[in-house]
């Protein structure tokens, strides 16, 4: 009996147009309504998703988000930590030389704000594109040292020189971070071990789940270890082939209430 789904949001919820569907919306409710634990999981702050919680009615005593790609597990009611897991300094400075190196933008995420990096001057990064909620500020390591939490980097560059860029990453940085392209245009640096799956375990044994009793549903390879790690992995007709390779179901694409199907399917009884 599944107790607890965890959905990405773009790619997987939300359809093309970043919207969540009507029935996708009526699923989830009765998912809810049944006692099952409908999670976020999502590499945005909490509040880049807080009109999408209030439009699932997701603000309630009990109800939680996985953000930063796993490294905060949080209450959406009152947005309390109930764990996380962090970068140091020295990660963002190691980072930082890294960006240099490949001249690309650097941009650090302190939750709701974006100290954008002058690793390369010369080029704009687009991660005020893909997330035009957050508070983005020009900042230096300074800057970054004076911030409380350090949650994670990006860079976020156009994709025909992006990917070529992430084959001349040195090992040592894969050894010590966990790297994961998770849109087109999109890199992100996590402290080493932070993954959907790790954020999914700590609210699972809070809450007295069990592996077998968790859904996950995603898209990108970002969702890969909480399908992998979930009893049940649901990937996105639209879903890169590795995460479809990994999945126990296949469902519809998010244009087509892929959730929804999901979880009628598997969920409500």
């Amino acid at each position: 009996m599944i107790k607890l789904v965890a959905i990405d949001l773009d790619g997987t919820l939300l359809n093309e147009e970043k919207q969540i569907s009507a029935r996708n919306k009526e699923i989830l409710a009765q998912a809810k309504n049944q006692g099952v634990k409908i999670v976020l999981c999502t590499g945005r702050p909490l509040a880049a998703m807080a009109h999408y919680l209030t439009e699932l009615d997701l603000l309630d005593s009990g109800d939680y988000s996985i953000t930063f790609n796993g490294g905060l597990v949080q209450k959406n009611d009152t947005g309390e930590i109930m764990a996380k897991k962090v970068m140091t300094i020295a990660d963002v400075e190691q980072l930082t030389q890294l960006a240099q190196a490949l001249s690309l933008p650097l941009d650090v995420l302190s939750d709701g704000i974006v100290y954008q990096l002058p690793t390369a001057p010369e080029k704009q990064s687009l991660y005020n594109v893909l997330n035009k909620v957050l508070d983005f500020r020009p900042g230096t390591l300074l800057d970054v040292k004076k911030a409380d939490v350090l949650n994670k980097a990006v860079i976020a560059y156009a994709q025909e020189e992006l990917d070529p860029k992430i084959q001349e990453i040195p090992n040592v940085f894969h050894e010590q971070f966990e790297i994961i392209k998770t849109r087109s245009m999109l890199l992100e640096f996590m402290p080493k071990g932070v993954t959907k799956a790790y954020g999914i375990s700590l609210l699972a044994e809070e809450l007295g789940i069990t592996q077998a009793e968790v859904m996950a549903i995603g898209d990108e390879e970002n969702d890969l270890p909480m399908i992998e790690y979930a009893g049940m992995g649901v990937a996105m007709a639209n879903a890169v082939p590795l995460v479809k390779e990994s999945a126990d179901y296949l469902t519809a694409s998010n244009d087509d209430d892929g959730v929804a199907q999901a979880i009628e399917k598997f969920v409500l009884v």
